[in-house]
């Protein structure tokens, strides 16, 4: 067939069944499973056999067209000129596209993103990406809409100072899977990209995956294979939490975006310590979490209403208990916002008796000058 004239998996399978059946007569299948990008990339493949090797390759094609000349192994063995080193001429020209250009050829991948992956491929078009990202890096995006390297320089802010502000590229690549973003996000390091802007850029990627849940509608929330990069924002923030002085109100935050990408126990339980010993940092607001859905809070027996109490339990119990003495005045602060979260949940109706005392008796005696508030929120509760 035209086709074996160029691919040696299908000239072998032919070879291989004449064999089995010399009879020309008998009827043959070839069975191509797995095939990258499956229909689509028969097809692209088929049109350049049967073009006699004409094809136009770009940015858009190149990914499938290379895996798939590697699965049908159409090397020059078999051809000259042959669509596995056509790819791979035009792929020598991978660090001069453009930004747009890698953007297309990361997301053309996708589809077959297993076989990009295992031929080099993927690690190929993000070694670009980053190249890029690093020959701007003092370029701070200063709107609220993400630019290319290719936009004029006086889209930005440019400054030599560590910036915790949301990067140029931020938006780009949130429209990338989450398979790409973490293969990415672990080689930033090796182009000078800081653990800052690594984790940074990984809450942004979450929010804008919440973003676009909560715009198509959906009820059953983001994959799971989110999960990953939600624990890589966990691991990022506790390992630079001492140094750089995040807020409670600013951690509470993240950990909100972070549990609706199911995080395992022990990584709730690191942000949650980290969480609670600055917890007398926190306000009233910070503390007014939703119960996750499904009901019961994170971690709970259930009872826990509008509210996620078992949360705020597990933050105070670290503040009293997990990290050494703690002074008086730091005890009763966080005293008086107890007693300020009493009053806000005690008129929750669906708040079962336990949950509502657990929380009354959480601190000890000495974080109160009086309990006045524990008995004005036992009122309400009782009305």
């Amino acid at each position: 067939s035209t086709i074996s004239s160029f691919s040696g998996k299908v000239k072998n399978s032919l070879i291989s069944q004449r064999k089995d059946a010399p009879d020309a007569a008998t009827i043959r299948e070839l069975h191509l499973d797995g095939f990258p990008g499956g229909p689509d990339g028969f097809e692209l493949a088929s049109r350049f056999c049967y073009s006699d090797g004409k094809i136009c390759i770009s940015p858009t094609n190149v990914s499938l067209l290379h895996c798939s000349a590697l699965f049908l192994e159409m090397s020059e063995e078999i051809s000259c000129c042959n669509l596995l080193q056509r790819t791979e001429v035009f792929l020598q020209g991978l660090f001069y596209w453009t930004w747009t250009d890698i953007l297309t050829a990361l997301r053309s991948s996708e589809p077959f993103i297993s076989q990009a992956d295992s031929s080099g491929l993927l690690q190929k078009l993000i070694d670009s990406l980053l190249s890029k990202i690093c020959a701007n890096s003092d370029l701070i995006c200063s709107s609220s809409s993400s630019s290319s390297p290719e936009t004029p320089r006086r889209s930005f802010d440019v400054t030599t100072k560590p910036s915790f502000s949301r990067a140029w590229w931020f938006d780009d690549l949130t429209v990338l899977s989450p398979y790409i973003i973490e293969k990415t996000t672990k080689s930033m390091a090796a182009y000078g990209i800081d653990s800052v802007t690594n984790t940074k850029f990984l809450i942004h990627y979450l929010k804008r995956a919440l973003y676009r849940q909560s715009c198509s509608g959906g009820g059953g929330g983001p994959s799971l294979e989110y999960g990953g990069i939600a624990e890589a924002v966990v691991d990022g923030v506790v390992q630079m939490e001492s140094r750089c002085g995040f807020s409670c109100r600013w951690l509470l935050r993240v950990l909100r975006v972070v549990s609706c990408f199911g995080l395992s126990e022990e990584c709730r339980s690191k942000i949650e310590r980290t969480i609670g010993g600055l917890l007398d940092q926190a306000s009233l607001d910070d503390l007014l979490v939703c119960t996750p859905r499904g009901g019961g809070g994170s971690g709970s027996g259930g009872g826990s209403g509008i509210y996620d109490v078992s949360l705020v339990l597990r933050l105070v119990k670290v503040f009293a208990g997990g990290f050494g003495e703690v002074s008086d005045e730091r005890m009763k602060r966080v005293g008086k916002l107890i007693d300020k979260y009493l009053m806000e949940i005690a008129p929750d109706s669906r708040l079962k008796v336990s949950k509502f005392l657990a929380v009354a008796e959480c601190l000890p005696s000495t974080a109160r000058d009086c309990s006045d508030g524990v008995y004005r929120a036992i009122d309400m509760y009782l009305e």
